[in-house]
C-alpha cells in the first residue's frame, strides 16, 4: 500500500512522513511538496505537490492508495479551492482513502473563524468525495510557546486574551503518530477525531514553562481588543488579528473539547508533566 503525504516539507507534514515510515517502511511512503528539494531529507520518494496545479497533483498521486492532506496555509477562500484540487486529483488518480488535517476552534465570532469555516468546508468535501476518509481536528500546537520562551523571559510574563479559558494543546510529534495510525488502520475510516492532550489554562501553561525553564513567569490576561492591537503592532494586521482571534476562541471555550486522541492513536496523549519534564531534562 502506497501512502502519500502532502506539504511534506512543512513541520507537520514531515513529522507525519517520519511517523508513517516507522509504522510501515520508506518504500511505502511518498512525500508530496510544492518544492520537492525541500523534502528530500526525509529519505522517501518525493513528488511535486502544488495545491494550485491539479494536473501535476493527479500525476503525482498515481499508484497512491491512501492520501493525507495537510490543510493549506493560504487565505480561507483560496484554500477551499486548493483542497478541492487535491481531492479531485485523488479521485482521478484512483486513491481509495483521504485523511485530512483539520483544526479545532470557534466557527463564528472571532477573526480566526473564517479559517475554521474553510476547514469545515473541506471536511464536508472530503466526506462527500465518495472515497474512504478520516478527519483529525488538531488542537493548538504547544511548540510556539516553547520557541517563544526567550521573549517570555524578557517580558517576565505571558500575556494574551485567553483569560481563564482552557486550551486543548498538542504537539506535532503526537499528531504525527496519531495520523500515521489513521493512515494505516482501516478501523478509523469515517471517523472525525479531536486530537489534543489535556486542556490547560494559561496559568497552568505558565507553571509548566516555569518547571521546564526555571523561569518565574506569570500570566497576565488582556482584553481581546488590547491583545489584537498588541499583536498587530508586532506581526502586522492580518497575522496579528488572526492570532488574537485564536486566543479569543480559547477564552470562549472553543479550544476546550473532548479529546479522541486515544481512539485515534491507540494510546494516551503524552501528559504535560512528562512533556515539560522532558524539556527540563534536555536543558532546553
Amino acid at each position: 500500500m502506497k501512502i502519500a503525504v502532502t506539504a511534506a516539507s512543512g513541520q507537520l507534514g514531515a513529522a507525519i512522513v517520519k511517523a508513517t515510515v516507522e509504522l510501515t517502511s520508506k518504500d511505502d511512503v511518498i512525500a508530496l511538496a510544492r518544492t520537492p528539494d525541500k523534502a528530500k531529507h526525509l529519505g522517501v520518494e518525493v513528488r511535486p505537490g502544488d495545491y494550485n496545479q491539479p494536473e501535476q497533483l493527479e500525476e503525482s498521486l498515481a499508484s497512491v492508495d491512501t492520501l493525507l492532506i495537510v490543510s493549506g496555509m493560504d487565505a480561507p477562500d483560496k484554500r477551499i479551492e486548493q483542497h478541492r484540487n487535491v481531492i479531485k486529483a485523488a479521485k482521478r488518480a484512483g486513491v481509495n482513502k483521504i485523511v485530512y488535517t483539520s483544526v479545532q476552534g470557534a466557527e463564528v465570532g472571532t477573526a480566526f473563524s473564517p479559517v475554521i469555516q474553510s476547514n469545515r468546508q473541506t471536511e464536508q468535501d472530503v466526506r462527500e468525495s465518495g472515497l474512504e476518509w478520516v478527519i483529525g481536528r488538531n488542537g493548538i500546537y504547544i511548540e510556539p510557546d516553547i520557541e517563544y520562551i526567550d521573549s517570555y523571559k524578557k517580558l517576565g510574563q505571558i500575556y494574551n486574551c485567553a483569560g481563564d479559558g482552557k486550551c486543548g494543546y498538542t504537539t506535532r510529534e503526537e499528531l504525527a503518530f496519531a495520523y500515521a495510525k489513521m493512515l494505516t488502520e482501516d478501523k478509523h475510516n469515517r471517523q472525525t477525531y479531536n486530537l489534543n492532550g489535556e486542556a490547560l489554562t494559561q496559568y497552568q501553561l505558565a507553571d509548566y514553562l516555569n518547571l521546564a525553564f526555571g523561569t518565574k513567569l506569570n500570566y497576565v490576561p488582556m482584553s481581546v481588543e488590547e491583545y489584537r492591537k498588541d499583536r498587530i503592532a508586532e506581526l502586522g494586521d492580518f497575522i496579528g488579528t488572526v492570532i488574537a482571534g485564536i486566543y479569543q476562541g480559547i477564552q470562549e471555550g472553543a479550544a476546550d473539547n473532548p479529546s479522541h486522541f486515544e481512539l485515534a492513536a491507540g494510546r494516551q496523549h503524552i501528559s504535560w508533566g512528562e512533556y515539560f519534564n522532558g524539556l527540563k531534562a534536555q536543558g532546553k
